[in-house]
This record gives structure tokens, sequence and C-alpha cells, in this order.
């Protein structure tokens, strides 16, 4: 067994992360990958885009390693929620590039400073803006990780694929007709147990 690198561990988990948030746009129309499926407008192009404006704010800006380039900046004036959508203007392959550089980006911060490299945000609260790359690697996982989830259940609703990552979709093997069977129990449960309590 190798020593453990905690540095090498985190990076990889986020770039895990990463590959199932791009793989959840695979094989989809450019309408499937816009559309809203949440009252709150949670689409998969989206996801993307907003976090890419994460990783360049905080493996950028953060550590001193600015990247205006890569993004195009969102000014005060911005219209609210506008890194979480795709304008008709930007194409599926220019969000996922643009996603693609950013993290490229990252990646060059992770690899050249050393976990406990200090760093700054600005728009965290005064006691915590202080940071570390540590923290912020931990702190982008569970983002991505987090929008990962969303893209996994706005993917099942499009067109009900399923799946942790290619080629490992995680799921019991079984077909629809268990699926739907399993969904009625559930539901049944739920309701049982709904009529008894508030």
């Amino acid at each position: 067994m190798t020593a453990p690198d905690p540095k090498k561990d985190l990076h990889r988990y986020l770039q895990t992360a990463r590959d199932v948030l791009l793989w959840k746009l695979e094989g989809l129309s450019e309408y499937d990958i816009r559309r809203p499926l949440t009252p709150t407008g949670t689409n998969l192009l989206g996801l993307v885009k907003h976090v890419s404006y994460c990783e360049l704010g905080y493996f950028g800006d953060t550590f001193g390693r600015p990247a205006d380039h890569l993004l195009p900046r969102l000014t005060q004036d911005a219209e609210t929620n506008a890194d979480m959508w795709a304008r008709a203007d930007e194409s599926r392959e220019d969000v996922v590039g643009r996603y693609r550089r950013v993290c490229a980006h990252a990646d060059a911060t992770i690899e050249s400073l050393a976990l406990d490299a200090a760093g700054w945000v600005p728009h965290w609260p005064a006691d915590r803006s202080e940071v570390t790359l540590h923290r912020i690697l931990v702190h982008m996982l569970a983002e991505t990780q987090r929008h990962a989830g969303h893209a996994d259940i706005v993917r099942e609703l499009l067109d009900g694929a399923t799946g942790l990552r290619d080629g490992n979709d995680n799921m019991p093997p079984a077909g629809l007709a268990w699926w739907e069977d399993y969904r009625h129990r559930l539901e049944r449960v739920a309701r049982g147990v709904g009529a008894d309590r508030p």
C-alpha cells in the first residue's frame, strides 16, 4: 500500500465529479440540456456553467490567479442567476469548452500549491474568508458533487437515464416492471405513514 496523498485523493474525487457532470449531457439534444425541469429552473447546461464560475473563482481569484479571459466576468448588474443557464448564443460547445479550460486552470492551481497554501474568499464571512487550498478543494468537491446529484435527477426526469458514471450505473439490476412496483410500494408506504402523522 502506498502512502496516502490527501491532495491527490481530493483532486481525483473532484475530477470524477467533473466527469459525471459532463457525462450527464451526453446523448441529449440542445433543447433537453437547456430545459428547466424544476420550479427554480434547474437545467443540465446551466449546472455546468455555474460550476465553471465556481471553479474559476475559488481556484483562480482566491489564490491570486485570476483568468478572466476564460469566462465572461459576471458584473454587479448582471441578470440574477446569469450563471445558472446558457443564453441562446452560448452553445453546448461554448459552455463545455469553457468548463474544460477553467478546470485546466484550476488543476494548475492545485498542482502548484501545497494544501496549506493561503487564499482569501472575499464574499465569505470575515471569520471564514481566509482559507487554504485544502479547504477550497473540499468546498469545490462538495459543490461539484452537489450539482452532479442535481444533474442525476434532471437527467432521470428527461429520459430515465440513471447512473453513477459511464460503465457503472450503480443501480440494482432490475427491469422497468420492478422499478414501477418499487415506486408504487414506496408511494403506498408514504401515504400510509402520511395519513398517521402530520
